[in-house]
């Protein structure tokens, strides 16, 4: 764990323990209320101290961290995690949930690509098409 001597901003920080995949991101996330400290919304530059708890909800999943080191670099995820404890509760582990639908209209899924040879002998056979 590595101490920082100046003040560590909150999306750095998100940053560099890789709850987010850019700083942008976590800074964003800042400004559009995903972070919060003792349920009160922060924004990007605020100071991050040893023992805050942070509520965080980073690409479908809620985080409950406690941080326990500063991180002013971005470093390797078995290093990143050593710099804060994950206190989320297990009710809130599993908050994605994907729900197939019960039936086929036939239709491809959107942004799935073009078919392929096979996908096109396939509607072709089906529609009696040559």
């Amino acid at each position: 764990m590595s101490e920082v001597k100046e003040k560590l901003r909150i999306d750095k920080y998100l940053w560099a323990i890789r709850l987010y995949k850019t700083r942008s991101q976590a800074a964003d996330a800042c400004d559009n209320g995903k972070v919060k400290l003792l349920g009160t919304n922060v924004k990007a530059s605020k100071a991050v101290n040893l023992g805050d708890v942070y509520d965080v909800k980073a690409e479908g999943r809620k985080w409950v961290i406690k941080v326990t080191g500063l991180l002013e670099k971005r470093a390797a995820y078995p290093e990143a995690i050593k710099n804060y404890e994950d206190i989320t509760p297990p009710e809130d582990l599993d908050v994605v949930k994907f729900v197939a639908p019960s039936f086929n209209t036939g239709k491809r899924l959107s942004k799935s690509g073009r078919p392929t040879k096979r996908d096109r002998r396939d509607i072709e056979g089906f529609t009696g098409e040559e």
